[in-house]
């Protein structure tokens, strides 16, 4: 029987209760991940030594030969010589987790290398700490990670070993508000921003915030639903923090995709996403939940910025405005024909000086496309309404000169919950057709054209341009008719009856 994901959910966090004892779970994330790679690394290692050698290779070939192999894994490594190893667990892992890396320069850096096995259990003994490693070793040697035993029947991207791994995250940001909001993308909102964008096999992809990498994924899963091929895409990334680009990149390859673009570094002061020139790579998407809230994110060097991202619309940020930031990086970084949409406050969309010079250039440049309002508490950890800014560069004729605006921040377009609320999939899909008629509904969307926009100062708040109250239903001509002509005969039955009153009384109609 195939492993499902809610099976290695549960195994996963079982092996957090074996190796927490008194601690929190977040201690020992990288070493339940580490665990995972690892056991997944060589489960698909033996996958392909027994392809090769139905395919008629030599035994020998099939293990030793790079060729034959996704991923280096040298004989020291391989999960059953781990295990093997009767002293010093920690060690063992340590050591190849290095030999790994290094046989697979590029790919995995500081997937394996970043877990410190010397703190695992606090402060317990050597002795007491490679128990706690036995136990998980033999937790996940009753795993099996091979290919056909995680197939889902819903193809690559839609793996079990990642879907597995990225409901772990998720569950980890459950536990851990704090911790959790500063990479989550909530899956609904990462499937939201992709539909908006309808990525395409043969693009190349790229999300300047990382994080988890769950935009990136449901690229991935898109493309595939629609037809297409995930492996055809070039997805690339840039993250600052390096645990949780290891993250990315571990979610990014369980799900069967290559995380090769992926890269560490401020996007702002250090991009390292460059061509052969040392130029920025552009994208035919760029899609980004970008932090929240920098309070220094790099205005000093944005001033004199080889690359010219910060000053395209005149005024740089202020050193405190990191998201418009992060929406210029996009724009430059976007092809001619190009698409990007990003997660951002609403301060984004209203506040003054030099934003609004800003937001103004990017509204007579024509290339903001739809201003999407989300509802608050969506986040983990962050209670803010949110904002979709969705921008193309190459407007078809029909949208040219417009800006959508969706007001889904009302009652109805969301399922309320206890400290968080969530979009359904029946309210992501009505956002998602509503941007694609782009149209005006009423009470729920606007399509503003420039000059409306220009006379708002430019400033996008969404109340501006959709109108909620709620307003009686107008009747026809025909029933308004109908009902003036009952008003008139009840008011001349009225009259005939206070007359016949009044005559009864001895007084006339004249008085």
């Amino acid at each position: 029987m195939p492993l499902t994901s809610q099976e290695l959910q549960t195994r996963l966090w079982q092996a957090v209760d074996i190796a927490g004892g008194r601690a929190s779970p977040l201690d020992y994330r990288n070493h339940i991940s580490s665990l995972l790679f690892l056991k997944w690394l060589s489960d698909h290692f033996d996958d392909e030594v027994e392809s090769a050698m139905s395919a008629g290779v030599p035994r020998d070939i099939a293990v030793d030969d790079p060729e034959e192999h996704q991923f280096v894994i040298p004989n020291s490594c391989r999960w059953e010589r781990i295990t093997a190893t009767p002293l010093n667990l920690g060690e063992a892992l340590s050591a190849a987790g290095r030999a790994i890396e290094e046989a697979n320069p590029g790919r995995m850096d500081g997937l394996l290398t970043g877990t410190d096995w010397n703190d695992l259990s606090g402060q317990s003994g050597p002795v007491y700490r490679d128990q706690v490693i036995r136990n998980l070793l033999n937790h996940f040697s009753a795993l099996d990670l091979r290919q056909a035993n995680l197939q889902s029947g819903r193809g690559r991207a839609a793996n079990v070993a990642g879907e597995a791994y990225q409901q772990f995250i998720y569950r980890f940001a459950d536990s851990a508000v704090r911790w959790g909001g500063n990479f989550l993308t909530p899956p609904s909102i990462a499937r939201l921003v992709v539909e908006l964008l309808q990525p395409r096999e043969d693009m190349r992809i790229c999300d300047p915030a990382l994080g988890s990498a769950s935009m990136l994924i449901n690229v991935a899963s898109y493309v595939e639903r629609e037809g297409g091929d995930p492996l055809r895409l070039a997805l690339y990334g840039q993250e600052l923090n390096p645990d949780v680009l290891a993250m990315g990149k571990l979610g990014v390859l369980l799900h069967g995709l290559s995380a090769a673009g992926l890269e560490a570094g401020d996007v702002f002061t250090e991009p390292a996403l460059l061509d052969a020139e040392s130029r920025l790579l552009r994208y035919d998407r760029v899609i980004a939940h970008p932090p929240f809230s920098l309070r220094d994110w790099g205005r000093e060097f944005a001033l004199s910025d080889p690359h010219h991202r910060f000053d395209r619309y005149g005024p740089v940020p202020p050193r405190s405005r990191g998201e418009i930031a992060f929406l210029l990086h996009m724009l430059a970084t976007t092809k001619p024909d190009g698409m990007a949409a990003a997660v951002v406050p609403h301060g984004v969309l209203y506040r003054g000086g030099a934003e609004g010079r800003i937001r103004r250039g990017m509204v007579k440049d024509d290339v903001l496309e739809a201003v999407i309002g989300l509802p608050p508490n969506l986040c983990f950890g962050n209670s803010i309404p949110l904002a979709i800014c969705v921008f193309n560069r190459a407007k078809s004729d029909s949208r040219r000169g417009n800006t959508l605006f969706v007001d889904a921040m009302q009652d109805g377009y969301y399922r309320p919950g206890r400290g968080q609320n969530h979009l359904d999939p029946e309210h992501v899909d009505r956002i998602v057709a509503t941007y694609r008629t782009f149209a005006d509904a009423e009470g729920f969307a606007h399509v503003a054209a420039l000059g409306e926009i220009a006379a708002n100062d430019y400033n996008l708040n969404i109340n501006r341009y959709v109108d909620t109250a709620k307003r009686p239903a107008m009747p026809s001509v025909a029933d308004a008719l109908a009902r003036v002509r009952d008003a008139e005969r009840r008011h001349e039955e009225a009259v005939a009856e206070m007359n016949a009153l009044l005559a009864g009384l001895g007084f006339t109609a004249n008085g």
